[in-house]
């Protein structure tokens, strides 16, 4: 069990309809850790990722952030949002706006920093990023990899006590792939906490501390990836790695 629990779902359900797509959800994520969620397609991690910053909501259940539990609405709700990064499948940059302008929005508008000082910090993370010299660019400009780097410059800009990351490799074309994990496996030594949905299998073996694998909307195993990759207990997990791993 996780010594200082940031993230921690206790029981939680959720449904579209009949469809149960949470299923007595059980996950404590300890601050610093670095947790893999794999699983087949409609196994339910995508959700699981979207209702802790309430993107998603739920039936039933609990989630707690930081001891805190989960605001429903209102001003609660966006503070959690801006301590809870999140980086999506696509990269939701705004399109009219500079590099520098999408990463230092959000400090100004929900943070209250002054508009200098947020490009200052601004252009630390995109130096973080490895994206200084397009920091006047409009998104358009940019790869897709270069994109979802911004966008993870841009949840970082709020200085959040957790990252998620929803797929965010799954839109890019395979050359720009490593560019993005490569951000997310530095930010994991520097020991952010960090909750990612993903495909990778190299990033989940050599960057996670734990691997939750999820099928039909429950969660089948919450292992060390050592664990996991070598020696699965799952008749799902053996399963599902006998196909990924063929690759």
């Amino acid at each position: 069990m996780a010594v200082d629990p940031l993230i921690e779902l206790h029981g939680v359900n959720k449904w579209y309809g009949d469809l149960h797509v949470l299923q007595n959800i059980d996950l404590t994520v300890g601050k610093g850790e670095v947790v893999v969620v794999v699983g087949p397609s409609g196994s339910g991690k995508s959700t699981l990722c979207r209702t802790i910053n309430r993107l998603e909501t739920i039936q039933s259940g609990a989630i707690r952030l930081d001891g805190r539990p989960l605001p429903e609405e209102g001003r609660a709700l966006a503070r959690l949002r801006a301590d809870v990064g999140m980086v999506f499948q696509s990269f939701n940059l705004f399109a009219h706006k500079t590099v520098l302008q999408n990463v230092s929005l959000a400090p100004v508008k929900v943070r209250g920093r002054r508009r200098d000082q947020a490009d200052t910090r601004s252009m630390e993370l995109l130096d973080r990023v490895g994206l200084t010299s397009h920091a006047s660019k409009y998104p358009a400009q940019l790869s897709g990899g270069q994109q979802q780097r911004v966008a993870i410059a841009r949840a970082l800009a709020m200085d959040p006590k957790a990252l998620l990351f929803d797929e965010p490799t799954s839109a890019l074309d395979p050359e720009m792939i490593n560019e993005v994990l490569e951000v997310m496996r530095r930010l994991a030594r520097d020991g952010m906490t960090i909750v990612v949905v993903t495909h990778e299998m190299g990033f989940a073996r050599a960057s996670a501390n734990r691997v939750v694998f999820m099928a039909d909307g429950r969660l089948v195993e919450d292992r060390t990836p050592e664990e996991f990759f070598t020696n699965p207990r799952s008749d799902r997990a053996k399963d599902f790695l006998s196909k990924i791993l063929k690759h």
